[in-house]
């Protein structure tokens, strides 16, 4: 196994005494913690402890209301990745430089609505909090970019420094609101920030902005027009290759050794000796270190100055070659004093085109895996990470996605987007989706339906078996006996579709009308699912005949329901006492050999007899149910009669 880099940072829970021991639980996005009442060795205490029990949370970036929107957004550009497999050659290129690009511009609209908050913040730690945030973006975003540059553009020599001028110009952007203060005031080149602006143009290599500056100081100070003509005529004739061109590197160097020949005669010549500023920004073209770092404080950064220093040495600059220059910078820049950031050791990494090390600091670094595992699925499209397979199972790539998706899974609303993440790892993305959706909180029937979607669109059986069972269990609890059935059918379910059944069935004693009538109506095939919901459903069906005056089939399903054992014998009594109305008929309904039938079971639980393991009921002890069977032999005698002589007549005609 893997050596860890470092101990863990250790988490301060306030409240708690570290000297105590501690009762943890873990779930699946956070920790319980509290206090026992034991001591480490193992003595009781009786010292009164903290009463609270603590929810310690590896997340919490996900209960951000502005991150969420980070998050939502690029859920949808992460889909659409999953979906451009078809593409090759330039146009899969293009596609995912795209796809980069996307992923960047959702970073900075995010970054932009932090920074709007953290100036309309209340209190001075809401604003720190947002402050944070918009740091821990612009690092992220900065990150992004230079992949994107290095590992998905794969720009050559030539056009890898126009996108790193590019890269540099994007995320230092004081600049622009310096020069604008500079260029609103009445008179430019007399502003106290005026040499500053310029300087900073040309460590930017905007050197033809910096020409329109120098122009205003020509016009303003005329003993150094001339000095300030020759410096712009050498910032405009500067080879540069642009996009467009169609000159190759040899001619590029070429050009750019006579230009740098010439800004270096002019220099020993002292054209610029009685202008200090002009001889400074000299130096600074002629990729002067010593020049450069006298600008550490317009720089800002060891990555601002890289790409200066290249922009003015080494223009052509060869990737594979960009780490030396990079650590030289960073040693030139930092000195023997201080120590790199992980921020610096992250850029380092990428400038090393070590991307796993990249990822690897990233991923301790940021207190999310949103970052890592984006852009790891990112490169993984680009083919990059194909051979990095980790010593635990999954792909590095299916790794992230699956934590990043079980962050998700901790919030009450971003699990839907956790689901997409889940489906597309292959390996272990199906038993991790099944087991953080049994553990999402059925709140309420409409997130319920949600979650039974997801699992029945991908034949989650037993999940769709287990939400079902739970919904049935509160519709139970709440006496709303229709959707618990409903539930339990959905589910599959007999026994407790029995149980919901016999519920109906006691609801029906007890008031002498069926609830839900319109379930029990359409309960179709569903009504086999056990012998007590085909009973309900049936003995339902009688009352629709015998309400509609279909008395002899009415008769026939009453007769059938008891004679083939379906009806729970407790219910016996009340099939006994609906045939009463159909024995009291004119017309005679139940023929000599039903009314037989009739008596036998009458007798069969009268007799305390008990009947294939069903308790004996006692009837004979209780009067009212002792009157209903004296009215039922009474009535079915008299029927046997009239069913006797109609049958007997009707042989002798």
């Amino acid at each position: 196994m893997e050596e860890l880099d470092g101990e863990p940072i250790v988490t301060l829970i306030p409240g708690v005494d570290s000297k105590k021991q501690m009762c943890f639980d873990w779930g699946p996005g956070e920790l319980l913690v509290c206090e026992t009442s034991f001591h480490k060795k193992g003595k009781s205490e009786t010292v009164p402890g903290c009463p609270f029990i603590y929810i310690v949370r590896k997340d919490v970036d996900v209960y951000s209301h502005i991150l969420r929107k980070l998050f939502n957004e690029s859920h949808g550009i992460f889909v659409g990745l999953q979906r451009i497999e078809e593409l090759t050659g330039k146009s899969r290129k293009a596609q995912l430089v795209r796809v980069s690009k996307n992923y960047r511009s959702v970073i900075r609209a995010c970054m932009e609505e932090m920074h709007q908050a953290a100036i309309a913040a209340k209190d001075s730690t809401s604003s720190r909090q947002f402050s944070s945030q918009v740091s821990i973006l612009s690092a992220m975003e900065l990150i992004w970019n230079l992949c994107e540059i290095l590992f998905i553009e794969v720009a050559p020599a030539g056009p890898l420094l126009l996108l790193l001028l590019d890269w540099v110009r994007l995320h230092v952007c004081e600049v622009d609101s310096i020069l604008a203060d500079v260029l609103g005031s009445e008179n430019p080149s007399k502003h106290e920030s005026f040499w500053d602006s310029v300087t900073r143009l040309v460590l930017q290599g905007r050197l033809d902005e910096a020409r329109q500056m120098l122009s205003k100081e020509a016009d303003a100070s005329p003993t150094s027009a001339g000095m300030c003509r020759i410096l712009g005529d050498l910032m405009r004739t500067m080879p540069v290759l642009s996009p467009g061109n169609t000159q190759t590197l040899t001619e590029l160097e070429l050009k750019w050794q006579h230009w740098h020949e010439e800004c270096e005669r002019h220099l020993q010549d002292g054209t610029f000796v009685s202008s200090p500023h002009l001889e400074s920004l000299c130096k600074i073209m002629l990729g002067d270190e010593a020049a450069l770092l006298e600008q550490k404080n317009l720089l800002s950064n060891w990555y601002h100055f890289l790409v200066t220093r290249l922009l003015y040495s080494h223009p052509t600059v060869k990737p594979i070659d960009l780490h030396f220059y990079a650590q030289s910078s960073l040693d030139l820049f930092l000195g023997a004093k201080s120590r790199p950031e992980p921020l610096d050791n992250i850029l380092m990494a990428a400038f090393e085109f070590d991307i796993h090390q990249v990822i690897k600091e990233c991923s301790i670094a940021f207190s999310n895996w949103w970052f890592v595992a984006h852009l790891t699925d990112l490169l993984d499209h680009c083919k990059l990470l194909q051979s990095h397979n980790l010593y635990f199972g999954s792909n590095m790539r299916e790794f992230l996605l699956l934590e990043y998706a079980s962050g998700l899974f901790s919030h009450h609303s971003l699990w839907q987007l956790g689901v997409d993440y889940f489906d597309y790892c292959p390996e272990l993305g199906r038993v991790s989706l099944e087991l953080h959706i049994e553990r999402i909180p059925l709140s309420t029937e409409q997130k319920a339906l949600k979650v039974l979607r997801i699992c029945e669109q991908r034949q989650m059986t037993e999940q769709v078996r287990s939400i079902c069972k739970i919904l049935a269990m509160k519709a139970v609890r709440n006496n709303r006996l229709g959707s618990a059935l409903s539930w339990s059918i959905r589910a599959k379910d007999a026994a407790f579709a029995t149980l919901v059944s016999d519920r109906f069935l006691m609801d029906y004693c007890e008031r002498g009308c069926f609830s839900d009538l319109d379930l029990i109506d359409n309960l179709g095939p569903a009504m086999m699912l056990s012998d007590r919901l085909t009973f309900l459903g049936k003995y339902r069906e009688f009352h629709r005949l015998y309400g509609d005056k279909r008395f002899v089939d009415a008769a026939s399903l009453l007769l059938s329901l008891m004679t083939s054992q379906i009806a729970p014998r407790s219910f016996w009594m009340t099939l006994l006492t609906d045939a009463l109305p159909l024995l009291e008929q004119k017309q005679v309904i139940f023929s000599a050999e039903q009314t037989y039938e009739l008596l036998r079971c009458l007798e069969d639980l009268t007799s305390g007899r008990p009947e294939q393991g069903e308790p004996d009921q006692q009837l004979q002890d209780d009067d009212i149910e002792a009157t209903k069977v004296e009215m039922l032999r009474l009535s079915l005698a008299r029927n046997l009669a009239r069913a006797i002589i109609k049958e007997g007549s009707l042989e002798g005609s």
